[in-house]
């Protein structure tokens, strides 16, 4: 009778240990699915809240209060959404706009030029020309990143990196023999294949060039490896490693007498590592190094 007496404490003292040991493992799993699924609404942009099997009352509280954050979360993620497309939109728009009455303007310095001023009135007209120019190249600079940041996605195509950077530098023939620019070329015999955007990489490769136009003195060498590594160098004697350091920045520029908005490297930088690819630079002794990479 004592044995029997002693047995069913320690039985009942078993089974309490059983069912609360089963109710933390519910609890543990419960808060391990709680963990994951809120991972992945935060990883993933959906509309879907968080659901639990767990029956418990305090972890449905939990993920009802984490419901609550993610709904303020997704009107935030939407409100910040709607108002970068319509920064970007109007961006476009403005850009748009200011073409027409940046060509109206031109065309009538046109005919006032052809009056043949004298004097001052000759001097006046070339710094509105100046000016008008510099805000017409701002211009194309704020429309390229819109449609770079915001445009269509890329449709890669099979092309030769080699024909490509030979067209690249031929349309800019002519303005580097105004500047007494001089292009050495080292370029391989065989195709270097690979699958970008035809689009895409002109703009990069003359989003580049414009650059060594920019900052260039004398030589420009130009070299592509068979592997896809394209290297741009050039006397730089306007900038230094700071400078060179954050030529990617956006609306970064070098201090001059030079007018840019800083996009065209940035827009560069962008567009090349949609299409899979590295870019980067580097100062080395006086040089501007330039370094554009395509994988296989």
């Amino acid at each position: 009778m004592g044995v029997y007496c002693w047995a069913v404490p320690a039985l009942l003292l078993l089974a309490a240990l059983a069912l609360a040991l089963w109710k933390l493992w519910l609890l543990r799993r419960g808060l391990n699915q709680l963990g994951d699924a809120f991972d992945e609404k935060l990883a993933g942009d959906t509309n879907t809240l968080l659901s639990l099997s767990s029956r418990d009352r305090a972890l449905r509280a939990l993920a009802e209060r984490v419901n609550g954050q993610l709904r303020l979360l997704r009107a935030e993620r939407r409100r910040f959404q709607q108002g970068d497309l319509a920064l970007k939109e109007a961006v476009t728009n403005l850009a748009h706009d200011l073409r027409t009455p940046l060509t109206a303007l031109l065309g009538y310095l046109d005919l006032l030029e052809r009056e043949d001023p004298a004097g001052a009135s000759r001097r006046y007209l070339a710094q509105i020309r100046d000016r008008a120019m510099a805000i017409g190249e701002l211009t194309e600079e704020m429309l390229q990143t819109s449609l770079a940041l915001s445009g269509p996605d890329l449709r890669p195509e099979r092309l030769d990196l080699v024909r490509e950077l030979e067209e690249s530098l031929l349309s800019f023939y002519g303005a580097m023999e105004a500047k007494g620019i001089r292009p050495v070329l080292s370029l391989p015999e065989e195709p270097v294949w690979r699958e970008l955007d035809r689009g895409a990489l002109g703009r990069v490769l003359a989003n580049i060039l414009g650059n060594a136009l920019k900052y260039a003195s004398g030589e420009l060498t130009v070299e592509l490896e068979p592997g896809g590594l394209l290297c741009f160098r050039n006397a730089a004697p306007a900038l230094d490693p700071v400078a060179v350091g954050r030529l990617f920045d956006r609306y970064y520029t070098v201090e001059d007498s030079r007018p840019s908005t800083g996009l065209g490297l940035s827009i560069a930088k962008s567009l090349t590592e949609r299409m899979g690819g590295s870019i980067r630079a580097a100062y080395e002794d006086g040089q501007l190094c330039v370094r554009l990479l395509f994988p296989e």
